[in-house]
């Protein structure tokens, strides 16, 4: 498939605002698609050449492209900057100023899908000395062959940020339209089958092919990441009860982070709730689990971390620093020890078990999870039917340095990548919310240099981003205070920053935190119509997804919740 051709339905899909147009021109490109290319232009509608649980990374900067922009267009890297500014968008401005480059030279040669993809795909693998240079070179030789709207999205895919407009549920419903109908049983099927591979190229083509049927025969694989199930959230234990259904099954909430882990034979991996794999980063957790679990399986659990002295949980923001470690791994592990706490299984020795009730998956975890204090063991629950029962669990939950409770229906599915209602969660104060920083000021006076009251935003229904609030207490300016400084936190935007405009930056949605706030107030002042009332920050989020922040309907739900509005 030339790009070009691509790169043309890219441009119509992101010039119109309404989902279902959106819908129908993806079924379009779908539709002119070769199936040879379709894995690759179905990874593109994502901004991405990798699947997201894939190791690779590209490793390409903005800064990076700005160099390639100058050195393929003949422009100073100055003007590119400048461009930047006044556009916001390096796809854009590629564009433009290789739209102002002579034609296309003799020895230009026409882009497809694939050269583009493969051409993009080397990047991740050039690594050390002289690697950048030589990242230049490909990408600017990329931009040479390119038309100016091949080059605004070769620039987009770069940077994995098509600005496209398009959230899961549109792939989805376009893959439905693409190979059957729009009937109940047509969108549970693809939809179980993209929950189930996290592959919606494959989704496409077996929907194509085999239909609801071959659709039927996806399941789950070990080794392959899916999303994880999400509760929603309640403010009081009656309020839980009531929407999970009585009895209940009440279980510690912990402050960690989520693993998913998969065995086989005496293969084990470990994912994040990002997707990526942290097999090498917790060698203690391999060898415990080949060691303890016979059982081939898919589990989903919490990693807790501890003193090794005072066996006391640490906090997350302690022990998260050892999902980034890439040294002194062993070291770090008896510093930063890790207690595994499994609450559910998915599948069992080729078994699927997300399917079936909570309560007879429970009952297997039990059978094949050791109870290990500090290493390993089933997450702490106990089956209530009244108030007093879950508030007796809520205390102890507390009491042991955890986060709170987590309220689940007994026989309910396991829904991968849904937030649910049949599990809820319930924290002492029901304030915190993750939410991702598209924008911020520079600083003036003792802050000058940083950037200082950011604007964050929550998750629309189609996946834009939605503001909700700017935020400029819970830092701190200097390191010995303890937490995040302004300063750290402007070292982990810089490189995302899209535009500016005097002391306004606008910045790309990367960075997850998560903020406190006395209450949620309506506000025509912000694009989601509500403004959290005084915001904190509280801490990083870096095992969240931009893509898994709070929604615009949890925002919706809690202020329906507030002081008895419903």
């Amino acid at each position: 498939m030339r790009f070009v051709d691509c790169c043309e339905m890219l441009d119509r899909i992101s010039k119109t605002p309404k989902r279902l147009e959106k819908t129908d021109l993806v079924v379009e490109l779908l539709q002119k698609t070769p199936k040879k290319d379709l894995p690759t232009v179905m990874m593109l509608l994502k901004g991405r050449v990798f699947p997201e649980w894939d190791d690779h990374q590209l490793g390409v900067s903005d800064k990076l492209v700005i160099k390639a922009i100058a050195l393929a267009s003949g422009e100073s890297e100055a003007v590119v900057v400048q461009q930047l500014k006044k556009i916001g968008d390096l796809g854009e401005v590629a564009g433009k100023l290789l739209n102002k480059k002579k034609q296309h030279t003799l020895t230009s040669s026409e882009l497809t899908v694939s050269d583009v993809a493969q051409t993009i795909k080397k990047l991740a693998l050039l690594e050390g000395t002289g690697s950048v240079d030589q990242k230049l070179k490909l990408i600017a030789q990329l931009y040479g062959n390119a038309t100016p709207l091949e080059s605004q999205f070769i620039s987009r895919i770069l940077l994995e940020d098509l600005r496209i407009g398009i959230a899961d549920g549109t792939i989805r419903d376009a893959i439905i339209l693409y190979a059957g109908e729009k009937t109940e049983e047509w969108i549970g099927a693809v939809q179980d089958a993209i929950d189930c591979s996290n592959d919606v190229a494959r989704v496409a083509i077996v929907a194509k092919e085999d239909g609801v049927a071959g659709l039927k025969k996806i399941g789950l694989t070990i080794g392959s990441p899916i999303k994880v199930m999400l509760a929603q959230r309640e403010s009081a234990i009656t309020d839980a009860l009531n929407r999970v259904g009585r009895p209940a099954a009440v279980e510690f909430k912990y402050d960690g982070f989520r693993m998913q882990i998969h065995k086989k034979d005496d293969h084990v991996t470990l994912f994040t709730r990002r997707l990526e794999n942290v097999t090498v980063q917790f060698p203690e957790v391999v060898d415990l689990v080949r060691l303890s679990i016979k059982e081939d399986c898919i589990l989903d659990a919490e990693a807790v971390g501890f003193d090794p002295k005072t066996k006391k949980y640490r906090p997350f923001q302690d022990v998260s620093q050892r999902i980034r470690r890439k040294y002194d791994i062993i070291g770090l592990a008896k510093e930063l020890p890790v207690e595994i706490n499994v609450f559910d299984i998915l599948q069992i020795d080729g078994r699927a078990m997300y399917l079936q009730p909570f309560h007879e998956r429970r009952a297997i975890l039990e059978k094949i999870i050791p109870h290990k204090k500090l290493q390993l063991l089933p997450s702490h629950l106990r089956i209530v039917s009244d108030d007093d029962g879950a508030n007796a669990v809520y205390q102890e939950s507390l009491a042991a340095g955890n986060e709170g409770i987590m309220v689940k229906t007994l026989d309910a599915p396991y829904k991968p990548g849904s937030r649910v209602g049949f599990m809820v969660k319930l924290k002492p104060v029901l304030d915190a919310y993750d939410v991702v920083i598209i924008g911020a000021e520079w600083g003036e006076g003792k802050r000058s240099g940083w950037l200082t009251s950011f604007m964050f935003a929550c998750l629309g229904e189609d996946g834009e981003f939605l503001e909700l609030g700017r935020l400029g207490t819970g830092l701190k300016e200097l390191e010995q205070d303890g937490g995040t400084t302004f300063d750290q936190l402007t070292e982990l935007l810089k490189p995302h920053i899209i535009a500016e405009s005097g002391k306004e930056v606008k910045i790309r949605p990367k960075v997850v935190i998560e903020v406190k706030c006395e209450e949620i107030q309506k506000s025509p002042s912000y694009s989601s119509g509500y403004a959290l009332r005084f915001p904190r920050f509280v801490r990083l989020r870096d095992d969240r997804r931009p893509d898994e922040i709070t929604t615009i309907d949890e925002i919706q739900e809690v202020y329906a919740h507030q002081r008895g509005r419903s």
